[in-house]
């Protein structure tokens, strides 16, 4: 056609057009997904097979023989008793710490949110230290409980009290995010049609947040069951009394008896194994949620 003019794209023109996130050279490419699969291989899969080797090593007769020990069977026993313990109690607050951090205005909030992250950033020795300081025969309290015979360190309860200090971050910081995502135009409507608070919160926030707080009570009870530290400073190793399945695994360990070392380990692999296959789920359900919310919000 006479007077058409054909146009070319030129080199500004090609360089002020946005680049891509996802558009790295195959080398690049390639060489990330390398580096995650030998980091897999080295830091998960090969400890597995090496903990299932070891625990089969002499047989599944002999693997199956390890648990008839007392020590062992009183060792997971303990473990699952302190972790029907403080996963509760941690579920309790978690709930609470999530409902008043999100929902009200108070002075000191900002405080109380960074107090929740404290034993994440504190080792769990420290943390089993403190409770030894404050309880122990020489602590605080000490005294007064040698007095009215209450035992706390080197038995149970401190081994609950440790416990719970170190996983109680979880199902707080868990449903945190996801109520402040949510926010609380729904409750607020609730409250002016007249429902209570314990209509609101099992009728319309409860339903919301069940995937998350199921995501976080899950990472509790994987931290409690495999807690070694906090445990370690409050138990005082007692075997057949105070011992803990990771605490347990160590003591055979360290007696060279690998077999049953390596067997109550892959018994905790497999624990932790389940807890992951959950957790994955849970974070698959939470993401439809919260999709699905967006989606009635912002149609």
């Amino acid at each position: 056609m006479a007077g058409a003019v054909t146009t070319f794209p030129t080199r500004a023109t090609v360089k002020a057009r946005p680049r891509r996130a996802n558009t790295e050279s195959p080398i690049v490419r390639s060489t990330l997904i390398g580096i995650v699969v030998v980091f897999f291989g080295l830091f998960l899969v090969m400890p597995l097979v090496v903990v299932f080797q070891e625990a089969f090593k002499k047989g599944i007769g002999a693997y199956f023989n390890s648990f008839v020990d007392p020590a062992t069977l009183h060792a997971i026993q303990l473990t699952l008793i302190v972790a029907a313990i403080s996963v509760p109690l941690n579920t309790i607050f978690g709930l609470a710490a999530a409902w008043a951090i999100t929902r009200f205005q108070f002075r000191g909030k900002s405080l109380l949110t960074s107090l929740i992250d404290l034993p994440l950033w504190v080792s769990p020795v420290i943390g089993g230290l403190i409770y030894v300081l404050l309880f122990g025969r020489q602590g605080w309290l000490g005294p007064w409980l040698l007095d009215h015979d209450i035992k706390i360190i080197f038995a149970v309860p401190g081994i609950v009290l440790a416990t719970t200090f170190v996983t109680f971050p979880f199902v707080a910081r868990g449903l945190i995010p996801l109520m402040q995502s949510q926010g609380q135009a729904e409750e607020e409507a609730a409250a002016t049609l007249g429902a209570n608070g314990w209509q609101i919160f099992l009728r319309i926030t409860l339903p919301k947040i069940k995937w998350g707080l199921l995501y976080g009570v899950i990472l509790c009870n994987a931290r409690a069951m495999g807690e070694f530290g906090a445990v370690s400073v409050v138990s005082g190793h007692v075997r057949g009394k105070t011992n803990t399945m990771p605490l347990h695994i160590e003591i055979l360990y360290n007696e060279y008896h690998f077999a049953p070392a390596f067997a109550v380990a892959s018994l905790l692999s497999v624990l932790a194994l389940l807890t992951l296959l959950l957790k994955t789920l849970a974070e698959w359900q939470a993401a439809k949620q919260l999709a699905a919310s967006s989606e009635a919000i912002n149609p």
